[in-house]
């Protein structure tokens, strides 16, 4: 029913806002397309993070979306990691999901 929109995921990405110029420049060079920047702030106390894990987040956040072939997903999730430490807490949140389970 929608094969123009099969292979393309939609991904998520959840960051503070100081990373969001390399951020944006990294999505795009590796072929994100449609994007939108939306900005947040965090709603847990920082007091409370701190006191019980240990964390000081960034409150200001920086939500960016995008289209991205599914092909490059793995590819892109991966460089997040390695570039931008999103596999260490405060760091960053990214997620894909199937655009063709989207409903439109």
């Amino acid at each position: 029913m929608n094969n123009h929109l099969d292979g393309l995921v939609f991904l998520t990405v959840i960051a503070g806002r100081k990373q969001k110029s390399l951020l944006l420049d990294a999505l795009t060079e590796a072929g994100g397309r449609l994007v939108n920047i939306v900005y947040g702030r965090g709603t847990v106390d920082a007091n409370y993070l701190k006191c019980i894990f240990g964390l000081v987040p960034e409150e200001s956040k920086v939500v960016i979306i995008c289209l991205l072939p599914g092909i490059k997903s793995d590819a892109v999730l991966e460089m997040l990691i390695k570039k931008f430490r999103f596999d260490k807490p405060n760091t960053g949140i990214a997620f894909t999901i199937p655009v063709a389970k989207l409903s439109i």
